[in-house]
């Protein structure tokens, strides 16, 4: 069991990355909380997985956030899909609640805030690994090879990640 003390300063040494790699992926900063939370749970609850001789704390934490992150995301479209389904079968008498992403990102000048939406709109459609890629190497400012390590792939794997997310965000932009 991991002591107070321990797990205390790994919180404070990385609650922010946490919270900002999930913020990355949902873009609402209630839901980046979320994640947060949840991660550090995990943290808690099986820090006798992780292996120092596989990879750094840094590196483990980032794979944990990254998992919960696209698991929470998956599980907010299953939640989607179930209640346009129960709208369907619903009387039309009835309130509908209509749902409108929130884009609620701290840090973005109002004025580029709708260009940012459709920016991160169309990186939320890309396949997991490039949205990985992409948001470790250019939101994260992390270097191909710490995604590659992060990502446990080849930097070549990584660079052909990019690239691909890349095409794939002109042609949807476009």
């Amino acid at each position: 069991m991991i002591n107070q003390s321990d797990f205390k300063s790994i919180y404070d040494e990385y609650n922010k990355l946490v919270f900002n790699l999930a913020l990355s992926y949902c873009q609402n900063k209630d839901d980046a909380q979320d994640i947060t939370q949840e991660v550090f749970v995990k943290i808690y609850q099986k820090h006798r997985q992780f292996n120092p001789e596989l990879s750094s704390l840094k590196t483990w934490i980032y794979r944990l956030t990254i998992n919960q992150s696209l698991d929470f995301l998956k599980s907010k479209k299953t939640a989607k899909r179930f209640g346009f389904i129960i709208s369907i079968f619903k009387d039309e008498s009835e309130d509908q609640e209509i749902q409108v992403t929130d884009f609620n990102h701290p840090g973005i000048l109002l004025e580029h805030k709708e260009e940012l939406q459709i920016l991160f709109s169309n990186i939320n459609r890309l396949p997991p690994n490039q949205k990985t890629a992409l948001i470790l190497n250019k939101i994260e400012s992390r270097s191909q090879k710490e995604v590659a390590e992060i990502m446990q792939l080849s930097v070549k794997a990584v660079e052909s990640l990019i690239t691909r997310a890349k095409i794939n965000l002109q042609k949807k932009i476009n």
